[in-house]
């Protein structure tokens, strides 16, 4: 009884989600003032608020817990939305994202090849640059261009966005869910890297399977050929993937895994395919640009990954000094959580300086650039509402211990299995919200509390690869987020609007359904032979 008056809040967002449709930001401030009653009135007769609470006035620790809620959506999460968004915004502003389309439009002759290259290569970049959409939308209005289908072009888009996202816009969904699972409230470096290692494990097979598939859906009479151009390129891909995460942390896995895979792409293209004429359906206008137009148009974007990379712990002298100079640190009143944010320190800063950077030597004035920042920021307005109502909602449900009896009922429920299900609840949060990181703010916990209730809080070896029992578990809430971002209607909504196909949500979506199930499929058993085989 406890763990269904519990649900209550998850069920009520998905409710009003995909139920009545109502908007994200509406959902989740109605979710959130749902939680706070039940968190004053229903958590004391359920007596299920934990122990170290006792002599605590239940309405300290909501005010607290929401308030912890705040401070953490704006520092980090909302602080990285808007500098990726703005680093975006500004090479539309400046029209160099132009160059960067036409030159992956140029890089092969081959059908397959190219569609390989907008939606799994540039995509992948989007993804792990600006995440939101943009992975989508601008590989799917570039096929178009070309001449592919509109139904085509949204479904392989939306196929192709998926191995990205636990590490799109600069990590963060990744980040978070680390975060959300520390025992500190807040990850070290190297429970950074682990949680990111494991998300990398678990996708493995899909490194190679989802660029087969592309290929597939492009030209399905070429089957050798995509086979051997998926290996090629899922092995550079999860290679690069696996020492960013393991030896960096979330911030570039998909940002350099992609630029690996491109490469990849080129190599082979040079080694194998011939220069032929291009398909008929694909309409290629020839322009050359050279050395000082390429890198003014890559400006922005290199230099975002040359900040994050010289902050990292690749060059330990200035990762160390950035790591203790200006940094916020202290306990929030009642819950006694830990809040620790360095002003120098975050992503949210890298990005920032490779935007503004950029965008200067792309030849926008500083003035220019701080309007366009504001204009960002406003449009940005209900994402920032909605995340900060669910990471409340999640800190109020953790401290309350609504999340801690969710988590029991569901290992009663599953038992030994629970972890083949693990994913699905991964894909049900980011379906639902539309957001790997969302979803990771929602369920996290969730996944670590579920953990220790089965006992799972040893060091371990997975697949080769040694750690917590827990951040495995938890980091296959992060890696089912893929399942859900191909049905989530908020990316369906994005793929229908750069298609021009208003009206079609449901086609698109009955199409990527055979491919949702199978990655949570794939993913549960991953995660299940990881703990009980490997």
């Amino acid at each position: 009884m406890t763990a269904l008056v519990s649900v209550i809040p998850i069920l009520l967002l998905i409710v009003l989600m995909m139920g009545f449709k109502v908007s994200g930001y509406k959902s989740a401030i109605v979710t959130l003032v749902v939680t706070v009653l039940l968190a004053l009135f229903a958590t004391p007769a359920m007596e299920i608020i934990p122990d170290k609470y006792a002599d605590v006035s239940i309405y300290g620790i909501t005010l607290w817990s929401v308030i912890e809620g705040f401070l953490k959506a704006c520092f980090p999460i909302i602080l990285i939305i808007i500098c990726a968004i703005f680093s975006y915004n500004i090479l539309c502003e400046t029209k160099e994202i132009e160059t960067i389309k036409t030159q992956f439009i140029q890089m092969t002759s081959d059908k397959g090849l190219l569609v390989l290259l907008l939606t799994w290569g540039l995509g992948g970049v989007l993804e792990g640059m600006a995440g939101f959409g943009t992975a989508v939308a601008i590989p799917a209005a570039i096929l178009i261009g070309l001449g592919f289908k509109p139904m085509f072009s949204a479904v392989i888009c939306l196929v192709a966005n998926t191995v990205a996202v636990g590490f799109g816009a600069v990590g963060l969904p990744a980040t978070t869910l680390a975060n959300q699972v520390a025992a500190s409230g807040t990850a070290s470096p190297a429970e950074l890297c682990e949680v990111a290692t494991f998300i990398i494990i678990q996708l493995a097979l899909m490194f190679f399977i989802t660029p087969f598939l592309i290929l597939m859906m492009t030209d399905r009479k070429k089957i050798l050929k995509n086979l051997s151009i998926a290996l090629f390129v899922g092995t550079f891909s999860i290679t690069v993937q696996f020492c960013c995460a393991h030896f960096i942390g979330p911030e570039t896995p998909a940002i350099l895994g992609s630029v690996a895979a491109i490469i990849a792409m080129l190599i082979y293209n040079k080694l194998f395919i011939r220069d032929e004429q291009p398909a008929d359906e694909v309409k290629v206008e020839k322009k050359k640009f050279g050395m000082k137009k390429t890198l003014k148009a890559w400006s922005v974007y290199a230099l975002i990954i040359f900040f994050i990379l010289i902050s990292s712990k690749i060059v330990p002298p200035i990762n160390e000094l950035l790591n203790n100079t200006l940094v916020t640190k202290f306990n929030i009143p009642v819950t006694g959580n830990a809040f620790k944010f360095g002003w120098l320190s975050n992503a949210g800063l890298m990005i920032f300086l490779g935007a503004v950077i950029g965008g200067l030597i792309q030849g926008l004035s500083f003035g220019r650039l701080m309007k366009l920042l504001a204009k960002t920021t406003i449009n940005l307005q209900k994402t920032v509402v909605t995340i900060c109502c669910l990471v409340a909602m999640a800190m109020l449900m953790n401290n309350t211990g609504m999340t801690n009896d969710i988590a029991k009922g569901l290992v009663e429920l599953t038992g030994a299995v629970f972890p083949f299900f693990a994913p699905l609840i991964g894909s049900i949060g980011t379906f639902v919200t539309g957001s790997a990181t969302n979803a990771n703010i929602l369920f996290g916990k969730l996944q670590a509390t579920a953990a220790a209730d089965l006992g799972l809080v040893n060091q371990s070896t997975f697949f080769g690869v040694s750690g917590s029992e827990t951040n495995w578990l938890a980091a296959a809430n992060c890696a089912g987020s893929e399942g859900g971002k191909l049905l989530s209607p908020q990316s369906i909504a994005i793929a229908t609007a750069a298609c021009d196909m208003e009206g079609q949500d449901g086609e698109i979506m009955r199409k990527t359904m055979p491919f949702a199930i199978f990655w949570i499929l794939m993913n549960g058993l991953m995660v299940f032979l990881g703990l009980n085989v490997f």
